[in-house]
């Protein structure tokens, strides 16, 4: 054992896994969505004789496909990925040579030990591509992608959320109250005449890029929503492979640049 290794990460191993190993964690991630096509799972297991009876599953780690379109992704990489006119070279390019990390879920009994940048460190090289990149909307709070050797990119607040905040100012609304979305509706529920129909043009032009969400009816579900939309900022992160990335630069006459 190394000096000042935790008793507890001496018996910690990462090995292939699959969406059972998923599931016994799921609970714990703050996403509750199904979690859906994916390309690799690695799982972190405590082999310890009498641990490994209770926790069998430490952490869990799921990477699937790329988004087609990542506006921070361009900034990352140069616009190397947006400048083949054809966008189905464009989407295919993507998807040969770019890998999402879609989970990252510690055990809550296994936190504070670094296991989450452990997974993530130890895994990007598996999937044999020369990228790999992640959006988390806990990165602030969280940081362990830069830990684990990730480049940090933060996203300024979209116009349409700009275009929402000043609306929700003008009839009485503050950003500092978006903490509290019942206080919220209470102030959309009190507005009458001109002000109620401002407000509530404001809103559903807000929510027309987000699918069956813009069909929402009015209330405090829709209000925690939108609130929920306006607060978080994902951030984007980015790993350059470094072996795959001199490849790819050959081919493409050296258009990454890798710190």
């Amino acid at each position: 054992m190394n000096e000042g290794e935790c008793t507890v990460t001496r018996y910690l191993e990462i090995v292939r896994a699959g969406p059972d190993e998923y599931d016994y964690l799921s609970r714990f991630h703050y996403r509750t969505e199904a979690l859906g096509a994916h390309v690799a799972i690695y799982a972190m297991r405590d082999t310890h004789p009498v641990r490994a009876r209770f926790v069998p599953v430490v952490g869990v780690i799921v990477y699937t496909m790329p988004a087609a379109h990542v506006e921070l992704r361009n900034i990352a990489t140069g616009g190397l990925f947006c400048g083949f006119g054809d966008r189905r070279l464009q989407l295919q390019m993507v998807n040969k040579h770019i890998r999402r990390i879609a989970r990252v879920v510690i055990e809550p009994r296994y936190r504070g030990l670094g296991l989450g940048r452990r997974l993530v460190a130890e895994t990007m090289g598996k999937l044999d591509v020369p990228i790999i990149e992640a959006m988390a909307v806990m990165g602030a709070v969280h940081p362990f992608f830069e830990r684990a050797g990730m480049k940090r990119y933060e996203a300024k607040g979209a116009e349409r959320s700009f275009r929402l905040v000043e609306a929700l100012s003008i009839i009485g609304i503050k950003d500092c109250e978006f903490i509290d979305s019942k206080a919220v509706q209470d102030k959309l529920d009190g507005l009458s005449g001109a002000e109620a129909e401002f407000a509530e043009r404001q809103i559903r032009d807000f929510l027309q890029t987000y699918g069956k969400r813009r069909q929402m009816a009015p209330g405090i579900e829709r209000t925690r929503y939108v609130l929920s939309r306006l607060t978080a900022r994902p951030v984007y992160y980015i790993w350059f492979n470094p072996d795959k990335c001199q490849k790819l630069n050959r081919r493409l006459g050296g258009r990454i640049y890798i710190a």
